[in-house]
């Protein structure tokens, strides 16, 4: 079978003349391209994100006050910790301009869990993505491993005699649905984990730069 299938020819198995797996194997390999194109770009968002953030969270912790952090926030404007960071500030300058003190910390906070959450929304953009891919692509392909089987035994029962040459056409289509559908969900299912939890680490250091931001915000104008 093995050396059955390796003298298919490309134009075999891309048959518009059989559409069912046709349209199968194009959708497995439409899901794979998707899969790994968004794995890419959103490797490259979180890693371009966590070294951002280290950039300007070195420097916050360096500063004294306010006014040196906001050239940092500048330069590191694509760190989701100065988006963070700009929604706790904003609030900051509304309560000082109106009493030249800070008098309701509980509005700052929850400024900055909002920022937070909008950051954290903006990383997980298109994940669904990878998870649809990995949890719907194994059933496209059993549907092809199916339908192959199907054409196998079709061909069996029209043929007069029991040959490789018979059956192979079929099942080769099946076992050729089958690993295209694990080949799309594999990457896209492990992919959706681990961007997950880079996601997930990058949401609990913001949590506790909100930390370190309010302890500023008590050094500045309380110290």
């Amino acid at each position: 079978m093995i050396a059955f299938l390796l003298q298919l020819k490309l134009s075999e198995l891309f048959n518009p003349a059989k559409p069912i797996p046709f349209v199968v194997l194009l959708l497995l390999i439409g899901a794979s391209l998707l899969s790994w194109s968004l794995i890419f770009s959103k490797y490259s968002l979180l890693k371009r994100s966590v070294n951002s953030n280290r950039a300007f969270l070195r420097v916050f912790r360096k500063a004294t006050g306010f006014e040196s952090i906001t050239a940092a926030a500048e330069q590191n404007a694509h760190a989701p910790m100065v988006a963070v960071f700009d929604f706790g500030y904003a609030e900051v300058e509304r309560q000082v301009s109106r009493g030249h003190q800070v008098r309701n910390k509980a509005m700052i906070e929850r400024n900055l869990q909002l920022g937070i959450s909008e950051e954290i929304q903006k990383l997980e953009r298109n994940m669904i993505w990878l998870a649809t891919i990995a949890s719907v692509t194994p059933f496209i392909g059993l549907f092809g491993t199916v339908w192959g089987i199907i054409d196998a035994f079709e061909a069996l029962s029209l043929s007069a005699s029991v040959s490789l040459r018979t059956v192979g056409p079929g099942i080769a289509d099946a076992l050729i649905a089958t690993g295209a559908g694990l080949a799309a969900a594999i990457p896209a299912a492990v992919a959706y984990n681990y961007l997950g939890g880079q996601i997930k680490e990058i949401g609990n250091r913001m949590e506790d730069f909100s930390l370190e931001f309010m302890n500023l915000v008590e050094r500045t104008f309380e110290g």
